[in-house]
């Protein structure tokens, strides 16, 4: 009986199997495994999954749930450092069928930020809730301290960070305006893949504003233990952003100026 249990098919410290049956080359099989996290090698039972497949699809798919609709709790907001304010959503709900709620902000709560946050820096970051809950508390801790050194490093004013509850990307928008930042990073959960529940984007703009487009933003994704590292991404961010301030534009505008 004990050979059958699966036991936590989410459990990342479990080995990765060889599924397919009587390969010609196990050894070159399980190289493949290590360069990449893509299901490969699962092998089937005739024409289906193999039932282990099949489960951590399904345990993959209710992470990715959970993370959508899970709550980044107030703990782990005043463990980062951070004060927090709230969109023009009331809940979670809300914020996934009214995106539009999801940007803007009461005028109680950009208040808030004015009388507790630096005005005029350089360089805004603040942090999102967004799509993912949990990797606000898996990336973080590494990734905001790294990039608000990193900026000091070279001489560059950062504002006073904030966590932002029911957050969608174009707070940016509003935010900016608000504590004329010249430059404004918000740091965001995306949306869950079958990989990891945990991944985060930055989206960088340049003096962003209400009517700006989406081309304004320059973006660093998929920042998480399992593809771009906090600490490696922190680096990344930073000599982005730094090209930013000095050509003075974001997103289309400045990949343009490389052609």
């Amino acid at each position: 009986m004990n050979d059958q249990w699966i036991g936590d098919l989410t459990d990342p410290s479990l080995p990765r199997e060889i599924g397919v049956s009587n390969p010609a080359d196990r050894a070159e099989l399980v190289r493949m495994q290590t360069v990449t996290p893509a299901r490969i090698c699962v092998g089937h039972a005739g024409p289906r999954y193999r039932t282990r497949t099949a489960l951590r699809f399904r345990a993959d798919q209710a992470a990715a749930a959970d993370a959508v609709f899970s709550e980044v709790s107030p703990e782990t907001v005043q463990a980062l450092g951070l004060f927090e304010v709230q969109t023009l959503c009331r809940n979670k709900y809300e914020m996934l069928t009214r995106p539009d709620l999801g940007r803007r902000f009461s005028e109680e709560a950009l208040q808030l930020l004015r009388e507790r946050c630096v005005h005029s820096p350089q360089v805004q970051l603040y942090v999102g809730d967004g799509l993912s809950a949990p990797s606000v508390a898996a990336n973080i801790p590494d990734l905001l301290p790294g990039i608000a050194d990193g900026l000091a490093h070279e001489g560059v004013s950062v504002g006073t960070p904030f966590f932002v509850r029911y957050c969608r990307v174009n707070t940016a928008r509003y935010i900016a305006p608000a504590l004329d930042s010249e430059v404004t990073c918000v740091l965001i959960g995306e949306r869950p893949g079958l990989l990891t529940a945990e991944s985060m984007s930055a989206y960088i703009a340049y003096r962003a504003h209400p009517e700006m487009e989406e081309s304004g933003y320059t973006v660093v994704s998929n920042i998480s233990r399992h593809s771009l590292p906090p600490v490696e991404a922190a680096a990344v961010i930073v000599e982005l952003i730094l090209k930013i301030l000095r050509e003075k534009k974001s997103g289309v505008a400045l990949n343009a100026s490389d052609l």
